[in-house]
Protein backbone atom coordinates (compact mmCIF):
# COMPACT_ATOMS: atom_id res chain seq x y z
CA UNK A 1 0.00 0.00 0.00
CA UNK A 2 1.38 3.29 -0.84
CA UNK A 3 2.08 6.67 1.05
CA UNK A 4 -0.31 9.45 -0.22
CA UNK A 5 1.46 13.04 0.89
CA UNK A 6 -0.27 16.91 0.24
CA UNK A 7 2.21 19.83 -0.80
CA UNK A 8 3.18 20.61 2.67
CA UNK A 9 5.09 17.85 4.17
CA UNK A 10 7.16 17.26 0.45
CA UNK A 11 7.63 20.88 0.33
CA UNK A 12 8.63 22.18 4.07
CA UNK A 13 10.99 18.91 3.89
CA UNK A 14 12.55 19.92 0.41
CA UNK A 15 13.13 23.51 2.19
CA UNK A 16 15.40 22.26 4.85
CA UNK A 17 17.05 19.48 3.17
CA UNK A 18 15.30 16.73 5.03
CA UNK A 19 13.16 15.12 1.78
CA UNK A 20 15.19 12.06 1.96
CA UNK A 21 13.31 11.53 5.43
CA UNK A 22 10.57 10.58 3.53
CA UNK A 23 12.17 7.87 1.33
CA UNK A 24 13.25 6.10 4.45
CA UNK A 25 10.46 5.96 6.23
CA UNK A 26 8.22 5.30 3.45
CA UNK A 27 9.98 4.33 0.43
CA UNK A 28 7.90 5.34 -2.75
CA UNK A 29 5.47 8.63 -1.83
CA UNK A 30 2.64 9.18 -3.92
CA UNK A 31 1.13 12.70 -4.87
CA UNK A 32 -2.00 13.76 -7.13
CA UNK A 33 -1.63 15.94 -10.55
CA UNK A 34 -2.56 19.50 -8.07
CA UNK A 35 0.25 18.75 -5.63
CA UNK A 36 2.74 18.62 -8.33
CA UNK A 37 1.38 21.73 -9.15
CA UNK A 38 2.03 23.20 -6.25
CA UNK A 39 4.67 22.37 -5.67
CA UNK A 40 5.72 24.40 -8.74
CA UNK A 41 8.69 22.20 -9.46
CA UNK A 42 9.82 23.93 -12.76
CA UNK A 43 10.57 27.23 -10.85
CA UNK A 44 13.92 27.78 -8.80
CA UNK A 45 12.58 28.09 -5.53
CA UNK A 46 13.46 26.76 -1.71
CA UNK A 47 13.63 23.35 -2.51
CA UNK A 48 12.58 22.95 -5.82
CA UNK A 49 15.92 21.01 -6.61
CA UNK A 50 15.24 18.42 -4.70
CA UNK A 51 11.94 17.87 -5.26
CA UNK A 52 12.89 17.54 -9.11
CA UNK A 53 15.37 15.03 -8.07
CA UNK A 54 13.14 12.81 -5.97
CA UNK A 55 10.34 12.70 -9.28
CA UNK A 56 13.45 12.27 -11.56
CA UNK A 57 14.42 8.70 -9.51
CA UNK A 58 10.59 7.97 -9.09
CA UNK A 59 10.57 7.41 -5.42
CA UNK A 60 8.45 10.84 -5.64
CA UNK A 61 5.10 9.61 -8.27
CA UNK A 62 2.59 11.33 -9.78
CA UNK A 63 -0.95 9.85 -9.90
CA UNK A 64 -4.01 11.25 -11.35
CA UNK A 65 -7.44 11.57 -9.38
CA UNK A 66 -9.99 10.25 -11.33
CA UNK A 67 -13.10 11.09 -8.21
CA UNK A 68 -12.94 14.74 -9.16
CA UNK A 69 -16.58 14.65 -8.06
CA UNK A 70 -15.43 13.82 -4.55
CA UNK A 71 -12.44 15.89 -5.11
CA UNK A 72 -14.97 18.78 -5.65
CA UNK A 73 -16.87 17.91 -2.44
CA UNK A 74 -14.30 18.60 -0.50
CA UNK A 75 -13.13 21.87 -1.70
CA UNK A 76 -15.50 23.16 0.02
CA UNK A 77 -13.09 23.04 2.75
CA UNK A 78 -9.85 21.88 1.78
CA UNK A 79 -7.49 23.70 -1.22
CA UNK A 80 -7.42 21.05 -3.93
CA UNK A 81 -4.25 19.69 -3.34
CA UNK A 82 -5.09 18.76 -0.11
CA UNK A 83 -8.66 17.61 -1.34
CA UNK A 84 -6.78 15.17 -4.14
CA UNK A 85 -4.43 14.01 -1.66
CA UNK A 86 -7.07 12.94 0.49
CA UNK A 87 -9.46 11.19 -2.59
CA UNK A 88 -6.11 9.71 -3.83
CA UNK A 89 -5.23 7.70 -0.43
CA UNK A 90 -8.48 6.55 -0.30
CA UNK A 91 -8.92 5.28 -3.77
CA UNK A 92 -5.77 3.11 -3.90
CA UNK A 93 -6.17 2.49 0.29
CA UNK A 94 -3.23 4.38 1.14
CA UNK A 95 -1.31 2.92 4.57
CA UNK A 96 -0.74 6.78 5.52
CA UNK A 97 -1.75 10.07 3.83
CA UNK A 98 0.78 13.34 4.90
CA UNK A 99 -0.98 16.35 5.94
CA UNK A 100 -0.28 18.94 7.87
CA UNK A 101 -3.34 21.01 7.67
CA UNK A 102 -5.90 20.82 10.34
CA UNK A 103 -8.62 20.97 8.38
CA UNK A 104 -7.40 18.16 5.91
CA UNK A 105 -6.09 16.13 8.71
CA UNK A 106 -9.75 15.88 10.33
CA UNK A 107 -11.81 15.39 7.22
CA UNK A 108 -8.89 12.07 6.37
CA UNK A 109 -9.22 10.77 9.49
CA UNK A 110 -13.05 10.83 9.12
CA UNK A 111 -12.34 9.07 5.93
CA UNK A 112 -10.82 5.89 8.44
CA UNK A 113 -6.88 7.00 6.80
CA UNK A 114 -3.97 7.23 9.03
CA UNK A 115 -2.50 10.41 9.07
CA UNK A 116 0.80 11.74 10.06
CA UNK A 117 2.67 15.33 8.77
CA UNK A 118 6.12 17.19 8.36
CA UNK A 119 6.57 16.71 12.68
CA UNK A 120 5.65 13.31 13.24
CA UNK A 121 7.97 12.78 10.43
CA UNK A 122 10.58 14.67 12.30
CA UNK A 123 9.92 12.87 15.49
CA UNK A 124 9.94 9.40 14.52
CA UNK A 125 13.62 10.59 12.64
CA UNK A 126 14.68 11.84 15.90
CA UNK A 127 14.04 8.49 17.23
CA UNK A 128 15.51 6.70 15.08
CA UNK A 129 18.67 8.49 15.42
CA UNK A 130 18.69 10.34 11.70
CA UNK A 131 18.47 14.13 13.41
CA UNK A 132 20.65 15.06 15.86
CA UNK A 133 17.88 17.29 17.06
CA UNK A 134 14.58 17.85 16.86
CA UNK A 135 14.78 21.42 18.44
CA UNK A 136 16.96 22.81 15.73
CA UNK A 137 14.67 21.23 12.84
CA UNK A 138 11.86 22.47 13.83
CA UNK A 139 13.69 26.44 14.10
CA UNK A 140 14.95 25.47 10.72
CA UNK A 141 11.32 24.83 9.49
CA UNK A 142 10.14 28.23 11.32
CA UNK A 143 12.87 30.31 9.82
CA UNK A 144 13.49 29.02 6.23
CA UNK A 145 9.56 27.64 5.76
CA UNK A 146 7.69 29.71 7.59
CA UNK A 147 6.21 26.91 9.05
CA UNK A 148 3.83 27.62 11.79
CA UNK A 149 3.68 25.28 15.39
CA UNK A 150 1.72 25.85 18.78
CA UNK A 151 4.53 26.49 21.29
CA UNK A 152 2.68 23.83 23.69
CA UNK A 153 2.75 21.35 20.95
CA UNK A 154 6.35 22.18 19.71
CA UNK A 155 7.46 22.28 23.91
CA UNK A 156 5.38 18.02 23.79
CA UNK A 157 7.66 17.49 20.93
CA UNK A 158 10.93 18.43 21.97
CA UNK A 159 10.09 16.60 25.14
CA UNK A 160 8.70 13.35 23.25
CA UNK A 161 12.36 13.73 21.68
CA UNK A 162 14.49 13.86 24.80
CA UNK A 163 15.65 17.00 23.97
CA UNK A 164 14.60 18.66 28.04
CA UNK A 165 11.99 21.51 28.40
CA UNK A 166 13.58 24.75 27.47
CA UNK A 167 13.04 26.45 24.44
Amino acid sequence: MPVVSNTSPVLNLAIIGQLSLLREQFGEIWIPAAVQEELRVEEDLPGSQAVRQALQAGWLRVEKVKDQVLVQVLQRDLDRGEAEAIVLAVRVKARQVLLDEREGRRIAKSLGLKVSGVLGILLRARREGRLSSLRGVIEELREKAGFHIRAELCAELIREAGEGEEH
